[in-house]
This record gives C-alpha cells, structure tokens and sequence, in this order.
C-alpha cells in the first residue's frame, strides 16, 4: 500500500505541476504533509531547501529523498518513476503525432519557427544567469568561472560533470566564507 501511495502522491503532484519543478513543490507538499503526513511542514522546506542546492530536477530529487524515506530503495525508484511518468506519457504521445505528420509542410514551418524561439530562451536564460551570478559572486569571479569553463569544456574537452564539480570547489573555497 505505501509503494502505491508513494506512487500516487508524486505522480499526482507532477501531472498537475503545469511549469515544471517548481510548479510542482507546492502540490507535492500538499501530498507528503497534509495529506498522507509523512513529513511536517519544516521537515518539507529542508527537503526543498537542501534539494535546490544539488544540480539536477527539483522534482525528481524531492521524489528520489520522500519515496527512500518512505519505502527504501524499491519506494526511491517507484517515486521517481512517478515523477517523470506524466512527462514521459506527453513525450510519447506527442511523437506519435510528430511521426504522424512529419512530412506534413505545417510540422515543419513550425519546428523552423521553433528553433529561433528556443535559441532566444536559451540566451535569456544565459543573460540572466551571467547577472546572477554577477551579483552573487562579482565580477572577477564570475569571468573566471566563466573562463576555466570555456577552456574545460571547448579545448580540453573535459566532461560538464567534472567542470560542476570543479565550480563547487571553487565556490566553496573561494566564496564559502
């Protein structure tokens, strides 16, 4: 019964989570706390705290943390399974449909006209990171951040994990305080 309830409350949370991760933090604390009463309210906000300071989906980390808490290793996978199990419904819809019509001249004026409005997202979403972490870290550590990333990344090829890894250790030892 809990692997169901496991099931069911982050299932649920993500369906109606309209937005993304974020969406779904206040739906998915309805679930755990008011709901089934696994965790109090503070228990919940550490969860969410502590998980917004990992890389990776809010979302899944909050179902992989209540799912182990709750049922284990088996409750983990059930809940994060759950998780990504409305998007993963969608996707598969949604490209049965794209196959569908792939050849048809209006699915591909709209994946031309996709394209150019992602790479604007993206670089929005760049400019605002770049000033975030402007204010957060300053200027000079931001361009070296920014840098040491380049390099990595584009002339030694080393792995985006690694260059995560290697911005935490620089963050903790030269911003930690």
């Amino acid at each position: 019964m809990i692997f169901w309830q496991i099931f069911m409350a982050n299932f649920m949370a993500n369906l109606l989570g309209y937005g993304g991760g974020p969406a779904t933090i206040p739906l998915l604390e309805h679930e755990v706390v008011a709901r089934y009463g696994w965790f109090t309210t503070s228990q919940y906000s550490e969860m969410v705290a502590l998980g917004n300071g990992l890389p990776g989906p809010i979302a899944t980390k909050l179902a992989g943390y209540i799912g182990y808490a709750q049922g284990g290793i088996l409750g983990s996978v059930i809940a994060v399974f759950a998780s990504v199990a409305p998007s993963l419904i969608m996707l598969i819809a949604l490209l049965g449909l794209l196959f569908k019509y792939k050849n048809s001249p209006r699915v591909k004026k709209m994946t031309k006209i996709i394209r150019p409005t992602i790479a604007v997202l993206l670089g929005v979403m760049t400019y605002e990171f770049f000033f975030d972490s402007y204010s957060q870290a300053g200027w000079i550590h931001t361009v070296i951040l920014i840098i040491c990333g380049y390099i990595l990344l584009e002339r030694t090829k080393t792995g985006p994990v690694w260059v995560v890894l290697g911005a935490l250790v620089y963050g903790a030892v030269f911003l930690g305080g």
